[in-house]
């Protein structure tokens, strides 16, 4: 069969530690793992010491629920905890605290639109809450300690963690990686993560399968564990998606096994063959009695919803009358959204404009500088002035983007830029049409040429009125004017 004769099959689960100030069953802070020194925030509880008991944390639930209202998920009235059992270093009770059997949050779904514009409705089977694992260092042989070694750093054990499982309703890469921005916008809209997938806050395990195209039974999955970028995510699940049909087409079998991805030579790697649920013995946690969610907390943790991405783009398109465009890349950072609304207020007229120099002219500045947008020295209230000046002909476009070239290196406001380097356009039509007539009297032999039918010449003429006025001229003017006195001559 073609490559083309074969359906693309992909679920999704994603672990997103949860935005808390303790860990998930006792009290140690959750600490930046990346820069905290390792093994300073243990307990007995998260270190997995015998006899230790775990509490849960409220926070962490009311965040779960959270995410789970946001998906459009059933929050059940009755949730538990369940030991699942495997033995890893990283592990040390033997055990991880998660649920089963009673997630906290089922039967949802999320809508999202792919980059060749197709809209695909997901379904999100599960949300469950569950404890991380501490984090492992591996060194290769011939390092500092002499051989192959690892060392374990127990600040990220016991971390909330929440793992939200797709259906297998994607039957592409790129849908795959839709859902997968999708889901982690929802989150950083929540502020129940940041979505800093570099620290590993965030995670990606991909689900692929192929099947003969018009077929319904599921192919044989792989599962690709830990994947922490959407790079991984897209390279990895291309590279399985090739490796099956190769395996097929040549009479073989897929495995179902679990596979780690890398990076370093785009090759997905077989780490364990895959276990089902049964391999890991789940019984009810002992030590924690199960938890009821009455109507009235599922109501007040609605109440706490923001605005989420899908209704603010409708009402971005909708009420502000931006182009699709835009105002997609607007939702896509909440802090960028209300950085733009902020705008939009102090302008006070089409905030079209003012999106457009967002999008445009500022965000360029900060990709080329690299600078957030929490450090950019431009407020909202000194974009709208700036919009205002060029929708009043005060200054020239390409005036306005040198000022917010300074603007952005210094913070100072429009006003005084324009003032101080004397960059306020000229539209008085009498001074326009003396400098007109000088620049076409010091061209005779391109009035001529115009004339002859190199039409082209009137932006050339435009230019030089420009210089003349060190870009202050106001063009649709100018442009009138050298019409008008170039026609004349023609008569």
């Amino acid at each position: 069969m073609a490559e083309t004769e074969y359906e693309i099959v992909i679920g999704m689960e994603i672990h997103a530690e949860l935005r808390t100030a303790s860990k998930m069953f006792c009290g140690c802070p959750v600490v930046d793992t990346t820069v905290a020194e390792p093994n300073t925030a243990v307990c007995p509880v998260c270190g997995g010491l015998p006899g230790a008991m775990p509490v849960v944390n409220k926070l962490a639930v009311e965040q779960a629920m959270l995410v789970g209202l946001a998906l459009n998920c059933q929050i059940n009235a009755s949730t538990s905890f369940a030991r699942k059992n495997y033995f890893y270093p990283d592990l040390p009770k033997g055990y991880q605290i998660s649920q089963y059997d009673d997630p906290i949050a089922t039967n949802g779904w999320i809508d999202v639109q792919t980059e060749d514009g197709g809209n695909v409705r997901i379904g999100i089977r599960r949300a469950h809450m569950e404890e991380d694992t501490a984090k492992s260092f591996h060194y290769s042989a011939g390092g500092a300690r002499g051989g192959a070694y690892t060392l374990i750093d127990f600040n990220r054990s016991g971390v909330p963690l929440l793992e939200i499982v797709s259906e297998p309703d994607m039957h592409s890469v790129a849908a795959a990686y839709a859902y997968g921005t999708k889901i982690r916008e929802i989150l950083r809209y929540l502020g129940v993560n940041s979505g800093d997938m570099e620290k590993g806050v965030l995670r990606f395990e991909a689900n692929v399968s192929i099947r003969p195209r018009g077929t319904e039974a599921l192919g044989t999955r792989t599962e690709i564990k830990n994947l922490n970028s959407f790079r991984a995510l897209v390279r990895a699940s291309e590279y399985e998606i090739a490796r099956q049909i190769e395996v097929v087409e040549a009479g073989g079998t897929v495995v179902q096994e679990t596979l780690g991805w890398d990076e370093a030579r785009g090759v997905t790697v077989s780490q364990r063959s895959k276990e089902h649920a049964h391999d890991y013995r789940y019984f009810p946690e002992p030590d924690l009695p199960p938890l009821t969610i009455d109507g009235a907390w599922i109501e007040e943790v609605r109440q706490a919803l923001p605005e989420l991405p899908d209704a603010k783009y409708a009402r971005f398109v909708g009420v502000y009358g931006l182009v699709e465009n835009d105002a997609r890349i607007l939702v896509e950072d909440q802090a960028l959204a209300s950085y733009f609304e902020a705008a939009a207020r102090s302008y006070g007229g089409n905030a079209a404009s003012v999106s457009k120099w967002i999008v445009g002219e500022l965000a360029y500045l900060m990709n080329r500088d690299g600078v957030a947008l929490e450090a950019v020295r431009v407020t909202p209230e000194s974009i709208a002035s700036l919009v205002k000046l060029v929708d009043a002909g005060t200054v020239s476009l390409s005036s306005a983007k040198d000022v917010l070239a300074t603007m952005f290196e210094t913070g100072r406001a429009p006003e005084v830029i324009v003032k101080d380097n004397g960059l306020v356009q000229i539209s008085d039509e009498e001074a326009l049409s003396q400098i007109a007539d000088q620049v076409l009297s010091d061209h005779p032999d391109e009035v001529v040429a115009f004339l002859g039918g190199r039409e082209s010449l009137l932006q050339w003429f435009m230019g030089q009125v420009m210089r003349a006025t060190r870009g202050r001229a106001q063009p649709q003017t100018v442009l009138g004017l050298l019409r008008g006195k170039l026609e004349a001559r023609r008569r």
